[in-house]
């Protein structure tokens, strides 16, 4: 049976705790410092916090140092990295090989180690190589296929796989977008992404004859894979990964809602091949609305081959959902909408204008399907297609407690003859058991909790039967909810004081909690592999080895002769490759010296301009009229040179010299 993990980001506090409540297994929220946001730093303090949260539910806290780190920073990173192993953080997500080399060396870190996505990990090669250097996990990047997913899990069939599902799609693969940095001095390998991909481009040929004039060539729609976990599921993927550790709680709220009630019917449906990672059932109050929330629009991206529309050429802003389309305008007040939606005073609004932009306006007062702008857009015209990314409705209802998360229980009381150990007589009283529901709907539950309570049972006057449910039902405010009690035996028959059932109540409540903790344990100390820790020079776990050659470390043609995309940004990070038999080792990108030649690779993307603009003639497009190479220019004049690889099916991005 597999453990299937839904993964949610968590801003700051209070989004780790509403993604918990919502239905998440595990949350991912950024250390203090050294996250892959830089604005999205959390205190230890509010981590421990949320530790002890989640864990009330078996749930785990991941916690992201997923950028390089500099020699400067190395010690603090550590002591860092030290006090969130003592608050009983369950997981860490690493990009730097020095970083990791440091942890291990120091015995540092005792819980499970991830590989961020900025690892780069796209073939089954690069997976087995990080699974053999320490982590328990490898974060794939976005850009894979079923195909390619089931691939890397064949090749570590014993370790778990996280995939994306849901949220915004960094263009390059990540780790590998050096964009930011070049013509920003922002590294997104230092968690100060600018964007670049979300930027006006002109594209233009060799005789710089322009292709298309200023639109958002590198903009990507938001991903979404709702319909697809259980195919991710099936070709070996254990963790699904919504993005967005800089959205706001309703952005949490709706996605984790929408994903946590799809995996519950996956697991309803197929109860012998999946299980849930965590504890509870979460009951609603609202309907989640993937639409609802910000998007650009979605795609599942490359999941099933290249597809055509991936692209938001447009606008690399929130679309939201469709509502409808503008009837008649009335002169400069108002305008009615071709819908079956309703309005709300506030709404947010927007249409691509005649001049493919993206306008939008506040709605002012709403009359049926007549709308009152705050100010109506000169460019609306009749016929356009209307669009909501602010619901105003929706946001209210979000604003409110949405979700309760309980932990489902199944109580029985039976009168028992018990010896007791001391001086072998037979004690007369009666047990409480405790069992956790695993499916509700299917009625699966395990033994989880016992108290016997010794007394002498006195028969009642009059049947207990209705008592004894309703005290064994009152869990208050604890995180137990007892969804069926059973009395066995005609233990209803017998006369047990309130006070004596409230207090049986309480003590399944702490053997309830101890038994979640010790869960929670054994699954950590099973992820736990401590060959890694016990001396990182002698590379002695079953399988590990050093490489035996350059090639074996060269996991894409441009690895070979790009050499800063292995990212070393400090003297651990030296010592690691070339322990590992790295040759011509160069410093990070970052470092400075790459960004003074002729020219630099700055992006790889399975993204492919050429492709979405109906120009490829291997896969039955148009043949170009244009002479290559094309490149891609900026408002300010810079140049970006395209290179399509069509034997990688991949679009380098060049830049030149600053």
């Amino acid at each position: 049976m597999r453990t299937l993990e839904l993964l949610a980001p968590a801003k700051n506090l209070e989004c780790g705790i509403a993604a918990i409540d919502h239905g998440a297994d595990a949350v991912y929220i950024g250390a203090p410092r050294f996250g892959a946001r830089a604005a999205a730093g959390n205190s230890i303090e509010d981590i421990k916090q949320l530790c002890d949260y989640a864990h009330q539910f078996g749930a785990k806290v991941h916690v992201t140092v997923n950028t390089i780190i500099y020699d400067s920073e190395l010690e603090d990173t550590l002591k860092m990295i030290s006090q969130l192993d003592e608050i009983g953080v369950d997981a860490l997500l690493l990009q730097d090989m020095g970083l990791l080399w440091e942890v291990r060396a120091k015995g540092l870190w005792k819980r499970e180690l991830h590989s961020s996505t900025q690892c780069d990990t796209r073939t089954p090669e690069k997976a087995l190589w990080l699974t053999q250097i320490g982590f328990k996990r490898v974060v794939l990047a976005r850009e894979l296929s079923l195909d390619e997913i089931k691939a890397i899990h064949n090749a570590i069939p014993d370790r778990e796989i996280e995939v994306f599902v849901h949220g915004a799609l960094c263009v390059s693969y990540s780790g590998v977008c050096y964009a930011s940095e070049k013509c920003f001095s922002r590294s997104a390998n230092r968690g100060e992404c600018a964007q670049f991909c979300r930027m006006k481009f002109d594209l233009v040929d060799a005789d710089n004859q322009m292709i298309e004039h200023q639109r958002y060539l590198l903009s990507l729609k938001d991903l979404c894979q709702l319909d697809y976990l259980k195919d991710l599921a099936d070709a070996g993927a254990s963790s699904f990964k919504i993005e967005g550790r800089l959205k706001d709680i309703t952005y949490v709220k709706n996605v984790v809602a929408a994903y946590n009630k799809k995996l519950d019917e996956i697991v309803a449906k197929y109860p012998r091949e999946y299980r849930r990672a965590s504890r509870g059932h979460v009951e609603y109050n609202f309907v989640p609305n993937l639409k609802k929330t910000f998007n650009r629009g979605f795609t599942n991206y490359f999941l099933h081959g290249r597809q055509p529309d991936i692209s938001s050429f447009d606008t690399p802003k929130a679309i939201g959902e469709y509502v409808g389309k503008v009837k008649e305008i009335r002169g400069n007040v108002s305008f009615n909408v071709a819908t079956v939606a309703s309005f709300a005073n506030g709404d947010g609004l927007c249409f691509i204008n005649d001049e493919r932009e993206l306008e939008g306006f506040r709605v002012n007062k709403v009359e049926g399907n007549r709308l009152f702008p705050f100010r109506m857009p000169e460019n609306l015209r009749p016929g356009m297609a209307l669009y909501r990314n602010n619901d105003q409705a929706f946001e209210q209802i979000l604003a409110r407690k949405t979700a309760e998360r309980r932990i489902p229980l199944f109580i029985e009381l039976q009168p028992v003859l018990e010896k007791d150990e001391d001086n072998d007589e037979v004690v007369d009283g009666f047990l409480a058991t405790a069992n956790i529901f695993k499916s509700v709907e299917q009625g699966l539950y395990y033994k989880a909790a016992e108290v016997f309570t010794p007394m002498q049972l006195q028969c009642a006057k009059r049947s207990q039967h209705d008592n004894m449910i309703a005290q064994m039902s009152k869990f208050g405010e604890s995180k137990y909810e007892c969804k069926h009690v059973v009395l066995k035996n005609d233990i209803d028959a017998a006369f047990i004081p309130n006070s004596v059932l409230s207090n049986v109540r309480r003590e399944l409540i702490q053997k309830l909690d101890q038994r979640i903790t010790d869960e929670l344990n054994r699954s950590l100390i099973s992820g736990m592999d401590r060959n890694f820790f016990a001396n990182p020079y002698r590379l002695d776990h079953p399988g590990e080895r050093e490489a035996k050659s350059q090639k074996e470390l060269t996991w894409q043609p441009e690895y070979e002769k790009w050499r800063y995309t292995y990212n070393i940004a400090n003297d651990a990070a030296v010592d690691f490759y070339k322990k590992h038999g790295l040759e011509n080792i160069q410093p990070a990108f970052e470092l400075g010296a790459n960004k003074r030649k002729d020219e630099s690779l700055i992006m790889q993307c399975r993204h492919c301009i050429r492709y979405s603009l109906g120009y490829c003639v291997k896969r039955g497009g148009k043949k170009p009229t244009w002479k290559e190479p094309l490149s891609l220019v900026l408002g300010d004049g810079r140049r970006f040179r395209l290179e399509f690889v069509c034997k990688e099916c991949q679009m380098n991005v060049y830049a030149e010299s600053n």
